[in-house]
């Protein structure tokens, strides 16, 4: 039986480990079959053609063979686009990525998923400052892809149409339930509808940011708790390095007006 062979395959590179001292695992999204892992022989000496290439954050089309659950890396090009996002924005990659990690299953295809992505990654790059925006669009685009959203546009246990006035919390079990005083910074039904309106629209990725744009300030805090519910995890280990790099970015500089020249 001859071995099968995939080529020119959209794909990103979501992670890589050591294998052995020349070679790396690579875990990748693939626009048509899903996410796998690859190994990259030799790809770790200074010869190899495959080294600048198998870059996370960047578009690529790559090939392989085998039909093990670890396929080989025969071809890998990069696929143009944009450059890799990078201070802020490359963290926030970081923080797409393993999302995908937790979340998605291995040879599980999403090609709507994959272009989501593609798109985040490309907004990333060229619009930095709407990064906050990006992620929130895209955990949304996420969780429904993957079918761990509930409707937006009922209250889960009745099924009954929401109150535009009337406020909402989302709940892992439930799904949208009317909110109480406890319940803290919640949305309205009006942009719960506004939200899933803009996923069903052409370009839902682009309508959730103009929607996101107008201060639904609490849905950044509903979806992280639907993420950790859904992931096991309690934080997010690239959600925690952000945190910890904007508290290092806050942080006041050391008053050092009495050293002297010596001591510096």
């Amino acid at each position: 039986m001859a071995t099968r062979r995939t080529s020119e395959e959209p794909a990103f590179v979501l992670h890589r480990h050591d294998w052995s001292e020349s070679s790396l695992i690579l875990d990748v999204l693939t626009r048509h079959h899903g996410r796998m892992a690859l190994v990259a022989k030799g790809v770790k000496r200074p010869s190899s053609q495959f080294r600048p290439v198998l870059l996370p954050l960047q578009p690529l089309l790559l090939g392989w063979g085998g039909d093990a659950e670890v396929r080989t890396l025969k071809s890998a090009q990069w696929a143009g686009g944009h450059v890799m996002p990078t201070g802020d924005a490359l963290l926030s990659g970081s923080y797409l990525n393993e999302l995908l990690l937790r979340l998605l299953a291995r040879d599980d295809p999403h090609p709507r998923l994959y272009d989501h992505y593609a798109l985040a990654v490309r907004l990333l790059s060229e619009q930095p400052q709407a990064q906050a925006l990006v992620l929130r669009a895209f955990e949304l685009l996420l969780l429904r892809e993957i079918g761990l959203l509930a409707d937006l546009a009922h209250e889960g246990s009745s099924l009954t149409a929401l109150d535009a006035s009337a406020p909402y919390a989302l709940t892992p079990e439930v799904g949208l339930r009317l909110a109480s005083d406890d319940d803290g910074q919640c949305l309205s039904g009006a942009q719960w509808l506004a939200l899933a309106r803009a996923m069903e629209a052409r370009e839902p990725l682009v309508e959730l940011l103009g929607v996101l744009a107008g201060g639904p300030g609490g849905l950044r805090l509903q979806l992280r708790a639907l993420l950790h519910y859904h992931s096991g995890l309690s934080v997010f280990r690239t959600r925690q390095l952000m945190l910890d790099v904007q508290a290092l970015a806050r942080r006041p500089a050391p008053d050092r007006s009495h050293e002297t020249l010596h001591d510096r």
